[in-house]
């Protein structure tokens, strides 16, 4: 079987492969899949390259369990279209492809001068969405809007599977619990903990272990310790209660791991020191074990400090430990926050050139042309949403999808993680009590409006007339 990369390519490639695999913002533009340039190349030779294009970028279905999803990534889809541009060298890596030995010197022109000159329309992150309606919606020369694709659909994936994950966790786990994400070991790349991180904090989580996202995001990190500190100084120093001493030496106070051999005997030691005053004790953490049984028993011990719980937890698990009355004060999540049922978001062409279009493939139907997303509330709380077309006018309804960007630069300030959080927060407390129930939630009605009811007749009547099949 024949591919598009030729075997003689790859093992030219072989001994200049950077093994890193890192990159930067430089980077941005090579990072798309082949099929986004190989379009491109066609739409250039075609002629249709400068068409103005809408793709709109939704999905299909929640995944299961879930009765919304709050919209994430927006910033870094910006940033990502303000520096979208193709170096030299990066034109001239893929020429020496040989790969798109058929494309025109306009295709390569197109690639030396261009950059991002659409409009993006979006909802803004913190939002609460559901299933076929659109997070955010590219305007642009066609050639352009399609290179963007596979990186927007990235970052926006990934960014709200986490937020929605942590919102849930959030608001299970009440306003109250400390919650901290400790997902970094567990991400499925450098690049993806650092979103992870970001995503958990605007969707409600308190702080992150992540050294570097914390400090890029002016946040300060947080953690404890490991089991091997405890049983590497026990070895040496001759008791855990002389490892945990050591340990406050040069951080007093500081929040101890008691599971590492038996926890209620570490929690009888502590309680000695901390009930003579001969220790102060922030925390201690609990990281196996039976956590209800456990946790009632140390806080028997130790009614003053805060108890901490870690350990491939989710929001089913803290939903369990709360009902069995668990001792516990804050949680650490890691594995399950940040992995899971994917988000799987697509990006589709709605308008080409004025003229509406729609997906039929089964099960995988798009509605035509430019929408907005049209939410009403009663009470306080949202009572449906009404998916139309982007001049419609709204009945007593909040548009959602706002300007983000125009003719390639951003036309609203970068928004703070907090002012994110608070979004996210009202988002959810807007949302009715079934959407927002872990088992069997319902969804928020979508209603379809007249208007793009009568585009959507009309473009499948247009498609048949034309002897389409």
């Amino acid at each position: 079987m024949t591919t598009l990369l030729d075997l003689d390519y790859v093992h030219k490639q072989q001994s200049q492969q950077n093994q890193e695999l890192n990159f930067s913002g430089d980077d941005y533009s090579l990072l798309t899949d082949l099929y986004q340039l190989t379009m491109a190349v066609c739409y250039t030779g075609e002629g249709i390259e400068q068409r103005r294009a809408s793709f709109e970028l939704s999905v299909r279905r929640l995944p299961e369990g879930f009765g919304y999803l709050i919209a994430m990534g927006l910033a870094q889809a910006v940033e990502y279209l303000e520096k979208f541009r193709f170096s030299a060298s990066q034109i001239a890596a893929l020429q020496g492809t040989g790969i798109f030995a058929q494309a025109s010197d306009r295709f390569w022109s197109l690639l030396a001068q261009g950059q991002f000159t659409g409009d993006v329309w979006a909802v803004p992150e913190g939002t609460a969405v559901f299933a076929n309606q659109p997070l955010l919606r590219v305007e642009a020369p066609l050639w352009q809007a399609q290179l963007v694709e596979t990186y927007l659909l990235n970052t926006i994936n990934y960014q709200t599977l986490i937020a929605t994950k942590a919102a849930r966790l959030r608001d299970v786990a009440g306003e109250q619990a400390t919650l901290l994400e400790f997902g970094t070991r567990r991400a499925f790349s450098p690049q993806g903990s650092l979103w992870a991180a970001r995503a958990a904090l605007a969707g409600g989580l308190d702080s992150t272990s992540n050294v570097l996202a914390a400090l890029e995001l002016g946040q300060e990190p947080s953690g404890t310790m490991a089991h091997a500190l405890v049983m590497a100084l026990s070895a040496i120093e001759g008791t855990e209660e002389q490892a945990f001493s050591a340990f406050h030496r040069y951080f007093p106070g500081a929040p101890l791991l008691i599971d590492t051999y038996d926890t209620i005997a570490a929690a009888e030691r502590l309680a000695k020191k901390v009930n003579s005053g001969e220790m102060q004790l922030t925390g201690v953490r609990l990281d196996s074990g039976d956590l209800v049984t456990l946790s009632k028993q140390v806080r028997s011990l130790l009614p003053g400090v805060p108890i901490f719980a870690s350990g491939d937890l989710d929001e089913w698990e803290i939903a369990r430990l709360k009902a069995a009355g668990a001792e516990i004060d804050g949680y650490g999540l890691g594995t399950r926050l940040v992995t899971g049922s994917p988000v799987n978001g697509v990006y589709k062409l709605v308008d080409i050139d004025g003229i509406p279009v729609m997906k039929q493939a089964s099960g995988k139907v798009t509605y035509p042309g430019r929408k907005q997303i049209f939410r009403s509330f009663a009470g306080g709380k949202v009572k449906a949403d009404r998916l139309g077309l982007l001049d419609e006018i709204p009945l007593e309804e909040k548009p959602l999808l706002q300007l983000v960007m125009q003719e390639g630069q951003p036309v609203q300030p970068l928004e703070t993680l907090a002012t994110i959080r608070q979004r996210t927060t009202a988002s959810v407390a807007s949302l009715p009590q079934q959407t927002r129930r872990l088992d069997h939630p319902v969804t928020v009605q979508v209603e379809i409006s007249a208007a793009l009811q009568e585009l959507t007749e009309e473009t499948e009547k247009r498609r048949r007339t034309s002897g389409l099949p």
